[in-house]
């Protein structure tokens, strides 16, 4: 069982940056892949990035190619979403998420472990 805790959200103008923070209970870390979701109300819940247990790998939405960075700390049990040049659009509630494994995986249904979400405000 893994508890996830997300922080870190809050209301930032276009343009700027802001950094998510996802804190995960238990030892074994590092056998999970960790994903950002997001969800903009009336739309679906989309994987953002994902980054495998090494931190060697990762996958990026092509929406937030080039201005988000994904990365973790396994001795810190943690898990970052730097996200820069915000824009509107990326205004939504992000989701941390755990898949028990090596391979990282799109879809919302291969994730078995969620946080409770942290709210994201891009004003223009």
């Amino acid at each position: 069982q893994v508890q996830l805790v997300e922080s870190g959200g809050g209301l930032v103008q276009a343009g700027g940056s802001l950094r998510v923070s996802c804190l995960a209970s238990g030892r074994t870390f590092g056998n999970y892949v960790m994903g950002w979701f997001r969800q903009a109300p009336g739309k679906e819940r989309d994987l953002v990035a994902a980054i495998g247990g090494t931190g060697r790998s990762t996958y990026y939405a092509d929406s937030v190619k080039g201005r988000f960075t994904i990365s973790r700390d396994n001795a810190k049990n943690t898990v970052y979403l730097q996200m820069n040049s915000l824009k509107p659009e990326d205004a939504a509630v992000y989701y941390c998420a755990a898949r028990p494994g090596l391979s990282i995986r799109t879809m919302r249904s291969e994730y078995a472990y969620w946080g409770q979400g942290t709210q994201v405000t891009v004003s223009s």
